[in-house]
């Protein structure tokens, strides 16, 4: 099935129903015995690691979660160019996304009244295709409308955490 087919479908599905359209993702996680900093992650039926580099006190198993929400961010941008331009009808023969992102680390220690955040995330986009510039320039727009992962990174979030004890 084509992403056309696949938007077409959706959109003709949610016409009238707009309730359909609402979705919920979980995830879970847990650390892995013994370890300090390793977390097995379940996302549906898919299985990954998380852990932090030798100098923030992992073992460096895995990526860690600043790298997995730079890989989130990136990863939804190409799959976003890739319904968009389906969508527009502007012919695609490649994405490249490359997300650089930087930390205080004073804040996530304590050690200063600093952002624990990233202070500043950077997305670069290399595509190619016969379109002209133009078309690739509205393409963009609508990445940037978009993609979910860049509005959660834009955007605050109603969050809350609810603290289960034994």
């Amino acid at each position: 099935m084509s992403l056309t087919d696949v938007i077409e479908g959706t959109e003709q599905a949610f016409t009238g129903n707009p309730a359909a359209a609402k979705a919920s993702f979980t995830v879970e996680h847990a650390l892995v015995p013994g370890a300090a900093t390793a977390v097995d992650v379940r996302a549906r039926d898919h299985v990954f690691s998380v852990d932090e580099p030798a100098a923030l006190g992992g073992t460096d198993t895995a990526a860690n979660p600043v790298e997995y929400a730079l890989a989130a961010l990136g990863s939804c941008q190409v799959i976003t160019y890739q319904f968009w331009a389906a969508k527009l009808g502007i012919p695609l023969d490649s994405v490249k996304v490359t997300v650089d992102g930087d930390l205080d680390l004073h804040g996530f220690f304590g050690f200063a009244d600093t952002r624990p955040g990233f202070t500043d995330v950077r997305v670069s986009v290399e595509l190619t295709g016969p379109a002209e510039r133009d078309r690739y320039v509205e393409l963009k727009r609508q990445v940037d409308e978009h993609c979910p992962v860049l509005d959660l990174f834009r955007n605050p979030t109603p969050t809350s955490t609810d603290l289960l004890k034994p």
